[in-house]
């Protein structure tokens, strides 16, 4: 059994890898509409955009997340916001490519482990650290990022744990994203400026757009 988790995670590693390599900026994305879901998709995607996070913070999130996928095969679809082993099973019924959390009890992290879904728990501390990494996960979401110590927190896990890679979320904006991009050990940073509810309430597609090739450029950069 041990030797089957092992090689689960293993596998997961593989494919988060080649997922984070798709964009170093992800999305993280709140539909109040379903019908909002894909031209919003296609217009992260015409910016340079393909991996997105679809949180699971409203009614419309499931149903908006499988017309994603149904209809813009160039969208990396993950599913955010899974809090449940339900709810990570309901990810993998969506066809998602992987899911987050924004943090990571017991059970859910025994469920994780468990299946071929990628995923990256969340963290806030160094133990909360340990605990997903004792379960397989190499790369965690560092939530609230900001609040939870910013870039100087970042730089102290580095030290006890060389192995762990973060993708920071909570308070990452366009005006701090390359300096969290910079550390050596961040793979990706997500966040909402890219596509404010405001944004897509008002199917604002061509700002979108222009806000997602603007975040390309200065993750490039």
């Amino acid at each position: 059994m041990t030797q089957d988790l092992s090689a689960l995670a293993v596998s997961r590693d593989r494919q988060l890898a080649d997922l984070l390599r798709s964009g170093p900026v992800v999305p993280v994305i709140t539909l109040e509409r379903v019908e909002d879901a894909v031209p919003l998709a296609q217009a992260l995607v015409a910016g340079g955009l393909r991996l997105l996070e679809i949180t699971l913070r409203t009614p419309a999130a499931a149903d908006a997340a499988a017309a994603i996928i149904r209809d813009v095969p160039e969208a990396i679809v993950g599913i955010g916001t899974v809090l449940t082993p339900k709810d990570l099973e309901r990810a993998q019924g969506l066809g998602a490519r992987y899911a987050l959390s924004p943090g990571a009890t017991p059970d859910l992290l025994d469920a994780a482990s468990r299946s071929e879904l990628p995923f990256i728990p969340g963290i806030a501390t160094a133990s909360e650290l340990m605990m997903a990494l004792t379960h397989g996960f190499k790369t965690v979401k560092f939530f609230p990022a900001v609040a939870a110590g910013g870039i100087p927190a970042l730089k102290a896990l580095a030290g006890p744990f060389p192995q762990a890679r973060f993708c920071p979320t909570g308070g990452i904006d366009e005006k701090n994203a390359k300096d969290w991009l910079a550390l050596p050990n961040v793979v990706a940073v997500g966040g909402s400026w890219i596509c404010s509810t405001a944004d897509i309430r008002a199917q604002a597609w061509d700002v979108i757009t222009a806000k997602a090739q603007k975040a390309v450029a200065a993750a490039q950069a």
